[in-house]
Protein backbone atom coordinates (compact mmCIF):
# COMPACT_ATOMS: atom_id res chain seq x y z
CA UNK A 1 0.00 0.00 0.00
CA UNK A 2 1.12 3.52 -0.92
CA UNK A 3 1.97 6.02 1.64
CA UNK A 4 -0.59 8.96 1.91
CA UNK A 5 0.56 12.17 -0.49
CA UNK A 6 1.27 14.38 2.36
CA UNK A 7 0.15 18.18 1.25
CA UNK A 8 1.57 20.93 3.73
CA UNK A 9 -0.13 24.42 4.24
CA UNK A 10 1.93 27.25 5.59
CA UNK A 11 -0.66 29.88 7.26
CA UNK A 12 -4.13 29.24 8.44
CA UNK A 13 -7.46 32.19 8.42
CA UNK A 14 -8.83 33.14 4.81
CA UNK A 15 -6.76 31.34 2.59
CA UNK A 16 -4.76 28.67 4.37
CA UNK A 17 -8.02 27.21 5.82
CA UNK A 18 -10.10 26.98 2.68
CA UNK A 19 -7.28 25.66 0.31
CA UNK A 20 -6.89 22.72 3.04
CA UNK A 21 -11.02 22.23 3.28
CA UNK A 22 -11.07 22.29 -0.56
CA UNK A 23 -8.19 19.80 -0.65
CA UNK A 24 -9.91 17.69 2.02
CA UNK A 25 -13.50 17.43 0.37
CA UNK A 26 -11.74 16.70 -2.85
CA UNK A 27 -9.45 14.27 -2.26
CA UNK A 28 -10.48 12.53 1.49
CA UNK A 29 -7.10 10.48 0.83
CA UNK A 30 -4.69 13.08 1.26
CA UNK A 31 -2.42 13.62 4.52
CA UNK A 32 -3.59 17.49 5.52
CA UNK A 33 -1.37 19.60 8.30
CA UNK A 34 -1.48 23.29 8.50
CA UNK A 35 0.48 25.07 10.38
CA UNK A 36 -0.46 28.49 11.60
CA UNK A 37 1.30 31.26 13.96
CA UNK A 38 -0.87 32.71 16.47
CA UNK A 39 -3.49 30.74 18.36
CA UNK A 40 -6.32 30.47 15.97
CA UNK A 41 -6.32 29.42 12.83
CA UNK A 42 -10.01 30.26 11.53
CA UNK A 43 -11.58 33.66 11.74
CA UNK A 44 -12.63 36.82 10.59
CA UNK A 45 -10.30 39.19 10.36
CA UNK A 46 -12.50 41.64 9.05
CA UNK A 47 -14.68 42.21 12.33
CA UNK A 48 -11.70 42.91 14.52
CA UNK A 49 -12.33 46.40 14.70
CA UNK A 50 -15.83 45.93 15.70
CA UNK A 51 -14.76 43.30 18.36
CA UNK A 52 -12.76 46.36 19.47
CA UNK A 53 -15.43 49.16 19.34
CA UNK A 54 -17.55 46.73 22.12
CA UNK A 55 -20.18 46.21 18.93
CA UNK A 56 -19.07 42.30 19.11
CA UNK A 57 -18.57 41.70 22.70
CA UNK A 58 -17.04 37.84 22.71
CA UNK A 59 -14.03 37.28 20.34
CA UNK A 60 -15.12 34.23 20.01
CA UNK A 61 -17.83 35.25 17.61
CA UNK A 62 -15.32 36.05 15.53
CA UNK A 63 -14.10 32.44 15.53
CA UNK A 64 -15.31 30.32 12.05
CA UNK A 65 -13.92 26.86 12.92
CA UNK A 66 -11.19 25.93 15.80
CA UNK A 67 -8.77 22.80 15.01
CA UNK A 68 -10.60 20.29 16.72
CA UNK A 69 -13.70 21.30 14.08
CA UNK A 70 -10.70 20.61 11.39
CA UNK A 71 -9.12 17.63 12.96
CA UNK A 72 -12.81 15.63 12.53
CA UNK A 73 -12.86 16.38 9.17
CA UNK A 74 -9.26 14.81 8.91
CA UNK A 75 -7.30 18.43 8.93
CA UNK A 76 -4.18 18.72 11.11
CA UNK A 77 -4.23 22.33 12.27
CA UNK A 78 -0.66 23.01 14.63
CA UNK A 79 -1.18 26.76 16.33
CA UNK A 80 1.62 28.42 17.67
CA UNK A 81 3.77 27.08 15.27
CA UNK A 82 6.21 28.50 13.21
CA UNK A 83 7.65 27.50 9.56
CA UNK A 84 11.13 28.85 9.88
CA UNK A 85 12.58 27.95 6.55
CA UNK A 86 11.38 26.14 3.37
CA UNK A 87 13.37 23.63 1.47
CA UNK A 88 11.98 23.31 -1.99
CA UNK A 89 14.40 20.62 -3.42
CA UNK A 90 14.50 17.91 -0.82
CA UNK A 91 10.29 19.04 -0.41
CA UNK A 92 11.21 19.91 3.36
CA UNK A 93 10.15 22.52 5.61
CA UNK A 94 11.85 24.07 9.14
CA UNK A 95 9.25 24.26 12.19
CA UNK A 96 9.37 25.54 15.53
CA UNK A 97 6.99 24.89 18.42
CA UNK A 98 6.57 28.56 19.20
CA UNK A 99 5.36 27.07 22.76
CA UNK A 100 7.97 24.62 23.35
CA UNK A 101 11.22 26.20 21.35
CA UNK A 102 11.79 22.88 19.88
CA UNK A 103 12.04 22.54 15.71
CA UNK A 104 12.10 19.54 13.60
CA UNK A 105 12.00 18.87 10.10
CA UNK A 106 9.06 18.32 8.02
CA UNK A 107 8.54 16.48 4.59
CA UNK A 108 6.17 17.95 2.26
CA UNK A 109 4.69 16.53 -1.21
CA UNK A 110 2.64 19.20 -2.23
CA UNK A 111 2.85 23.21 -0.28
CA UNK A 112 0.44 25.50 0.09
CA UNK A 113 2.00 29.18 0.83
CA UNK A 114 -0.39 31.09 2.68
CA UNK A 115 1.64 33.16 4.89
CA UNK A 116 -0.71 36.48 4.57
CA UNK A 117 0.72 39.66 5.08
CA UNK A 118 2.50 41.49 7.26
CA UNK A 119 2.04 45.62 8.40
CA UNK A 120 4.11 47.75 6.26
CA UNK A 121 7.45 48.87 7.55
CA UNK A 122 6.69 52.21 9.17
CA UNK A 123 10.35 53.23 10.19
CA UNK A 124 8.31 54.91 13.01
CA UNK A 125 10.95 55.69 16.06
CA UNK A 126 8.75 54.91 19.16
CA UNK A 127 6.86 52.18 17.17
CA UNK A 128 7.68 49.42 19.68
CA UNK A 129 6.41 51.52 22.92
CA UNK A 130 3.70 49.87 25.13
CA UNK A 131 0.88 51.13 24.01
CA UNK A 132 1.31 50.74 20.31
CA UNK A 133 -0.33 48.88 18.66
CA UNK A 134 -0.93 47.35 15.08
CA UNK A 135 -4.35 44.83 13.90
CA UNK A 136 -3.61 41.66 12.32
CA UNK A 137 -5.05 39.00 14.93
CA UNK A 138 -7.65 38.26 17.73
CA UNK A 139 -4.86 38.62 19.82
CA UNK A 140 -4.03 41.96 19.03
CA UNK A 141 -7.68 43.07 19.23
CA UNK A 142 -7.91 41.88 22.83
CA UNK A 143 -4.72 43.18 23.51
CA UNK A 144 -6.20 46.73 22.53
CA UNK A 145 -9.20 46.20 24.25
CA UNK A 146 -6.94 45.18 27.64
CA UNK A 147 -5.23 48.16 27.11
CA UNK A 148 -7.86 50.78 26.92
CA UNK A 149 -9.53 48.61 29.75
CA UNK A 150 -6.26 49.27 32.30
CA UNK A 151 -4.72 52.71 31.31
CA UNK A 152 -7.81 54.18 31.75
CA UNK A 153 -7.74 55.61 27.89
CA UNK A 154 -8.39 59.10 26.98
CA UNK A 155 -6.99 59.93 23.72
CA UNK A 156 -6.24 57.35 20.44
CA UNK A 157 -4.10 58.00 17.72
CA UNK A 158 -4.80 56.47 14.28
CA UNK A 159 -1.47 56.56 11.94
CA UNK A 160 -3.11 55.67 8.48
CA UNK A 161 -6.54 56.63 6.79
CA UNK A 162 -7.26 53.30 5.34
CA UNK A 163 -9.93 51.19 5.87
CA UNK A 164 -8.64 49.74 9.31
CA UNK A 165 -7.30 52.75 10.14
CA UNK A 166 -10.94 54.65 9.43
CA UNK A 167 -12.33 52.01 10.65
CA UNK A 168 -10.21 51.86 14.03
CA UNK A 169 -10.57 55.51 14.17
CA UNK A 170 -14.77 54.79 14.13
CA UNK A 171 -14.24 51.93 16.87
CA UNK A 172 -12.25 54.52 19.32
CA UNK A 173 -15.13 56.87 19.28
CA UNK A 174 -17.44 54.34 20.06
CA UNK A 175 -15.07 53.76 23.33
CA UNK A 176 -15.07 57.66 23.49
CA UNK A 177 -11.89 58.20 23.23
CA UNK A 178 -11.12 61.80 21.35
CA UNK A 179 -9.40 60.35 18.15
CA UNK A 180 -7.10 61.82 15.62
CA UNK A 181 -6.17 60.17 12.13
CA UNK A 182 -2.61 61.28 11.03
CA UNK A 183 -2.55 60.27 7.05
CA UNK A 184 0.55 61.40 4.86
CA UNK A 185 -1.41 61.12 1.71
CA UNK A 186 -3.27 64.43 0.82
CA UNK A 187 -6.60 62.99 1.25
CA UNK A 188 -8.35 59.76 3.57
CA UNK A 189 -8.91 56.85 2.27
CA UNK A 190 -6.30 56.89 -1.17
CA UNK A 191 -7.90 54.15 -2.82
CA UNK A 192 -10.64 56.95 -3.66
CA UNK A 193 -10.73 59.96 -5.44
CA UNK A 194 -10.24 62.90 -3.45
CA UNK A 195 -13.72 64.62 -4.36
CA UNK A 196 -14.95 61.41 -3.05
CA UNK A 197 -12.66 61.43 -0.15
CA UNK A 198 -14.09 64.71 0.62
CA UNK A 199 -17.43 63.40 1.84
CA UNK A 200 -15.82 60.92 4.11
CA UNK A 201 -13.41 63.53 5.70
CA UNK A 202 -17.06 65.65 6.28
CA UNK A 203 -18.41 62.81 7.98
CA UNK A 204 -15.43 62.26 10.34
CA UNK A 205 -15.05 65.77 11.32
CA UNK A 206 -19.40 65.86 11.99
CA UNK A 207 -18.63 62.71 14.40
CA UNK A 208 -15.69 64.83 16.33
CA UNK A 209 -12.82 62.35 14.63
CA UNK A 210 -9.28 64.70 13.71
CA UNK A 211 -7.90 64.65 10.69
CA UNK A 212 -4.66 65.87 9.53
CA UNK A 213 -3.38 65.12 5.95
CA UNK A 214 -0.11 65.46 4.20
CA UNK A 215 2.11 65.15 6.74
CA UNK A 216 4.56 62.35 8.00
CA UNK A 217 4.45 60.83 11.57
CA UNK A 218 8.62 61.70 12.55
CA UNK A 219 7.65 59.85 15.92
CA UNK A 220 5.90 58.24 18.31
CA UNK A 221 7.29 59.60 21.37
CA UNK A 222 7.11 58.59 25.67
CA UNK A 223 8.43 57.09 28.33
CA UNK A 224 7.62 53.94 29.51
CA UNK A 225 4.08 54.01 27.70
CA UNK A 226 3.06 56.08 24.04
CA UNK A 227 2.42 59.46 24.89
CA UNK A 228 2.55 61.59 22.12
CA UNK A 229 2.78 61.41 18.41
CA UNK A 230 4.90 64.00 16.45
CA UNK A 231 3.86 64.66 12.88
CA UNK A 232 4.34 68.17 10.80
CA UNK A 233 5.79 70.03 13.25
CA UNK A 234 2.35 69.27 16.04
CA UNK A 235 2.84 67.24 19.05
CA UNK A 236 -0.72 65.01 19.17
CA UNK A 237 -1.46 63.15 23.07
CA UNK A 238 -1.87 59.55 22.76
CA UNK A 239 -2.77 57.13 25.35
CA UNK A 240 -3.03 54.88 22.70
CA UNK A 241 -1.71 54.53 19.52
CA UNK A 242 -2.78 52.24 15.99
CA UNK A 243 -0.53 51.86 12.95
CA UNK A 244 -2.68 50.94 10.35
CA UNK A 245 -0.18 52.21 7.17
CA UNK A 246 -1.39 49.31 5.04
CA UNK A 247 0.30 45.61 4.70
CA UNK A 248 3.08 43.92 2.36
CA UNK A 249 2.75 40.72 1.33
CA UNK A 250 4.40 38.55 3.82
CA UNK A 251 7.21 36.97 1.80
CA UNK A 252 10.47 35.94 3.97
CA UNK A 253 10.20 32.29 3.46
CA UNK A 254 9.41 32.41 -0.01
CA UNK A 255 12.35 34.89 -1.05
CA UNK A 256 14.55 32.85 0.95
CA UNK A 257 13.49 29.75 -0.79
CA UNK A 258 13.85 31.25 -4.12
CA UNK A 259 10.32 31.79 -5.27
CA UNK A 260 9.26 34.39 -8.23
CA UNK A 261 8.64 37.39 -6.36
CA UNK A 262 6.69 40.29 -8.23
CA UNK A 263 6.80 44.09 -8.06
CA UNK A 264 5.04 44.46 -4.87
CA UNK A 265 6.95 41.93 -3.79
CA UNK A 266 4.40 39.22 -3.88
CA UNK A 267 4.97 35.58 -4.52
CA UNK A 268 4.32 35.01 -8.67
CA UNK A 269 1.16 32.67 -9.18
CA UNK A 270 -0.73 31.49 -12.91
CA UNK A 271 -4.35 31.20 -12.40
CA UNK A 272 -4.28 28.37 -10.79
CA UNK A 273 -2.07 29.73 -7.90
CA UNK A 274 0.91 27.62 -9.06
CA UNK A 275 4.73 29.49 -8.10
CA UNK A 276 6.13 28.11 -11.12
CA UNK A 277 8.18 25.83 -8.84
CA UNK A 278 6.59 21.92 -9.20
CA UNK A 279 4.60 20.82 -6.24
CA UNK A 280 4.29 24.30 -4.66
CA UNK A 281 0.82 26.71 -4.68
CA UNK A 282 0.48 30.09 -2.69
CA UNK A 283 -2.67 31.63 -2.12
CA UNK A 284 -3.58 34.83 -0.53
CA UNK A 285 -1.90 38.07 1.27
CA UNK A 286 1.21 36.81 0.28
CA UNK A 287 0.82 36.69 -3.65
CA UNK A 288 -0.01 39.15 -6.54
CA UNK A 289 -2.82 38.70 -8.88
CA UNK A 290 -3.59 40.15 -12.02
CA UNK A 291 -5.86 43.01 -12.52
CA UNK A 292 -8.93 42.54 -14.61
CA UNK A 293 -9.45 45.81 -16.54
CA UNK A 294 -5.41 46.49 -17.49
CA UNK A 295 -4.42 42.85 -17.32
CA UNK A 296 -1.04 43.58 -15.22
CA UNK A 297 0.09 42.30 -11.86
CA UNK A 298 -2.00 43.79 -8.79
CA UNK A 299 -1.64 43.29 -4.96
CA UNK A 300 -5.47 43.40 -2.85
CA UNK A 301 -5.18 42.27 0.10
CA UNK A 302 -8.65 41.16 0.96
CA UNK A 303 -10.51 38.71 2.44
CA UNK A 304 -12.81 37.91 -0.46
CA UNK A 305 -9.66 37.40 -2.95
CA UNK A 306 -7.98 35.21 -0.31
CA UNK A 307 -10.87 32.52 0.37
CA UNK A 308 -11.22 32.91 -3.23
CA UNK A 309 -7.79 31.86 -4.46
CA UNK A 310 -7.01 29.63 -1.54
CA UNK A 311 -10.27 27.44 -2.90
CA UNK A 312 -8.40 27.46 -6.39
CA UNK A 313 -5.26 26.23 -4.60
CA UNK A 314 -6.69 23.50 -2.41
CA UNK A 315 -8.47 22.06 -5.73
CA UNK A 316 -5.17 21.80 -7.79
CA UNK A 317 -3.39 20.53 -4.90
CA UNK A 318 -5.82 17.56 -5.10
CA UNK A 319 -6.07 17.00 -8.67
CA UNK A 320 -8.24 19.72 -9.78
CA UNK A 321 -8.09 22.53 -12.43
CA UNK A 322 -9.31 25.29 -11.20
CA UNK A 323 -8.03 29.25 -12.33
CA UNK A 324 -8.70 32.08 -10.35
CA UNK A 325 -9.42 35.20 -12.73
CA UNK A 326 -8.31 37.78 -10.69
CA UNK A 327 -9.25 41.35 -9.06
CA UNK A 328 -11.12 44.63 -9.42
CA UNK A 329 -10.54 45.44 -5.90
CA UNK A 330 -14.04 46.09 -4.93
CA UNK A 331 -14.55 46.63 -1.40
CA UNK A 332 -17.35 48.60 1.09
CA UNK A 333 -16.60 50.15 4.46
CA UNK A 334 -18.93 51.99 6.98
CA UNK A 335 -16.88 55.43 8.73
CA UNK A 336 -18.89 56.34 11.21
CA UNK A 337 -22.64 56.34 9.62
CA UNK A 338 -21.52 56.42 6.02
CA UNK A 339 -21.06 53.52 3.61
CA UNK A 340 -18.15 53.99 1.04
CA UNK A 341 -17.81 51.39 -1.88
CA UNK A 342 -15.21 51.25 -4.70
CA UNK A 343 -14.46 48.80 -7.70
CA UNK A 344 -12.32 48.80 -10.43
CA UNK A 345 -9.72 51.44 -10.92
CA UNK A 346 -9.25 55.37 -9.84
CA UNK A 347 -8.87 57.99 -11.75
CA UNK A 348 -5.63 58.22 -11.36
CA UNK A 349 -4.59 54.35 -11.12
CA UNK A 350 -6.57 54.49 -15.18
CA UNK A 351 -4.09 57.28 -15.83
CA UNK A 352 -1.41 55.33 -14.81
CA UNK A 353 -2.72 52.25 -16.92
CA UNK A 354 -2.99 54.12 -19.95
CA UNK A 355 -6.43 54.79 -19.98
CA UNK A 356 -7.91 57.77 -21.09
CA UNK A 357 -10.39 58.24 -18.63
CA UNK A 358 -13.90 60.52 -18.43
CA UNK A 359 -15.95 60.17 -15.17
CA UNK A 360 -19.26 61.67 -13.79
CA UNK A 361 -20.76 61.90 -10.68
CA UNK A 362 -24.15 62.28 -9.70
CA UNK A 363 -26.37 62.52 -6.34
CA UNK A 364 -29.37 61.23 -6.23
CA UNK A 365 -31.65 59.67 -3.46
CA UNK A 366 -31.42 55.95 -2.10
CA UNK A 367 -35.12 55.34 -2.28
CA UNK A 368 -38.13 57.15 -3.61
CA UNK A 369 -38.39 60.35 -2.86
CA UNK A 370 -41.56 60.23 -1.09
CA UNK A 371 -40.89 57.30 1.17
CA UNK A 372 -39.67 58.08 4.34
CA UNK A 373 -35.72 57.60 5.24
CA UNK A 374 -34.72 58.46 1.83
CA UNK A 375 -31.05 59.34 1.89
CA UNK A 376 -28.51 61.11 -0.70
CA UNK A 377 -25.69 59.03 -2.77
CA UNK A 378 -23.29 59.91 -4.72
CA UNK A 379 -21.94 57.91 -7.19
CA UNK A 380 -18.83 58.38 -9.19
CA UNK A 381 -18.73 56.19 -12.93
CA UNK A 382 -15.26 55.96 -14.81
CA UNK A 383 -14.96 54.79 -18.08
CA UNK A 384 -12.98 55.19 -21.28
CA UNK A 385 -13.05 58.04 -23.95
CA UNK A 386 -14.80 56.81 -27.01
CA UNK A 387 -15.35 53.48 -26.48
CA UNK A 388 -16.75 54.11 -23.05
CA UNK A 389 -16.12 50.66 -21.72
CA UNK A 390 -16.45 50.80 -17.90
CA UNK A 391 -13.46 51.53 -15.73
CA UNK A 392 -14.70 51.60 -12.27
CA UNK A 393 -16.94 53.27 -10.03
CA UNK A 394 -16.94 54.66 -6.57
CA UNK A 395 -20.03 55.26 -3.76
CA UNK A 396 -20.43 57.22 -0.80
CA UNK A 397 -24.09 57.31 0.90
CA UNK A 398 -25.64 56.15 4.35
CA UNK A 399 -27.56 53.48 3.03
CA UNK A 400 -27.53 51.02 -0.28
CA UNK A 401 -24.28 51.22 -1.21
CA UNK A 402 -22.68 47.86 -0.95
CA UNK A 403 -25.69 46.83 -3.40
CA UNK A 404 -25.27 49.21 -5.68
CA UNK A 405 -21.29 49.19 -5.70
CA UNK A 406 -22.11 44.98 -6.47
CA UNK A 407 -23.86 46.04 -9.20
CA UNK A 408 -20.70 47.65 -10.82
CA UNK A 409 -18.52 45.31 -10.04
CA UNK A 410 -20.34 42.93 -12.31
CA UNK A 411 -20.72 45.08 -15.13
CA UNK A 412 -16.92 45.10 -14.70
CA UNK A 413 -16.36 41.65 -15.07
CA UNK A 414 -18.97 41.20 -17.87
CA UNK A 415 -16.48 44.07 -19.73
CA UNK A 416 -19.73 46.84 -20.38
CA UNK A 417 -20.05 50.37 -21.63
CA UNK A 418 -21.43 52.82 -19.47
CA UNK A 419 -24.20 52.85 -21.77
CA UNK A 420 -25.04 49.01 -21.43
CA UNK A 421 -25.01 49.88 -17.62
CA UNK A 422 -27.66 52.44 -18.10
CA UNK A 423 -30.35 49.78 -19.66
CA UNK A 424 -29.44 46.85 -16.92
CA UNK A 425 -32.95 45.95 -15.30
CA UNK A 426 -32.27 46.90 -11.75
CA UNK A 427 -34.60 45.88 -8.94
CA UNK A 428 -37.29 49.04 -8.09
CA UNK A 429 -39.51 49.29 -5.04
CA UNK A 430 -39.96 52.67 -3.02
CA UNK A 431 -38.87 51.77 -0.09
CA UNK A 432 -35.68 50.38 -1.51
CA UNK A 433 -35.02 52.22 -4.73
CA UNK A 434 -36.16 55.32 -6.84
CA UNK A 435 -37.39 54.38 -10.62
CA UNK A 436 -34.30 55.55 -12.08
CA UNK A 437 -31.55 54.27 -9.73
CA UNK A 438 -28.38 56.54 -8.99
CA UNK A 439 -26.45 54.18 -10.84
CA UNK A 440 -28.62 53.90 -14.27
CA UNK A 441 -28.13 57.89 -14.01
CA UNK A 442 -24.69 57.97 -13.79
CA UNK A 443 -24.12 55.31 -16.49
CA UNK A 444 -26.28 57.61 -18.81
CA UNK A 445 -23.97 60.81 -17.52
CA UNK A 446 -20.99 58.98 -17.86
CA UNK A 447 -21.57 57.32 -21.31
CA UNK A 448 -22.76 60.89 -23.06
CA UNK A 449 -18.95 61.95 -21.04
CA UNK A 450 -17.39 59.91 -23.38
CA UNK A 451 -18.83 59.92 -26.51
CA UNK A 452 -18.95 63.57 -26.13
CA UNK A 453 -15.80 64.10 -25.43
CA UNK A 454 -14.52 61.82 -28.06
CA UNK A 455 -16.20 63.79 -30.90
CA UNK A 456 -14.78 67.01 -29.39
CA UNK A 457 -11.24 65.63 -29.65
CA UNK A 458 -12.08 64.13 -33.20
CA UNK A 459 -13.49 67.76 -34.08
CA UNK A 460 -10.13 69.33 -32.80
Amino acid sequence: MSARRRVVVVGGVAAGMSAASRARRLDPDLDITVYERSHFCSYSACGLPYHVAGLIPDHEALVVRTPEEFAADGVTVNVHHEVMAINVVERTLRVRNMAGGRSRTEPWDALVIAAGARPASSGIPGKSLPGVFTLRTIEDAQAIRAWIAARDCREAVVIGAGYIGLEMADAFRARDLATTVVERADHVLPLVDPDVADDIAAELAAKGIDVVCGVTVDAIAGKSRVQRVLAGGASIAADIVVIGVGVRPDTTLAAAARLPLGPDDGIVVDEGMRTGVDGVWAAGDCCQTRHLLHGGPSYVPLGTTANKQGRVAGANVAGGDERFAGVLGTAVVKVCELEVGRTGLGEQEAANAGFDVVSASVTHLSRAGYYPGHEQLRVKLLAERGSGRLLGGQIVGREGVAKRVDVIAAALHAGATAAELEGYDLSYAPPFAPVWDPVLIAARKTAEAATARARLREAV
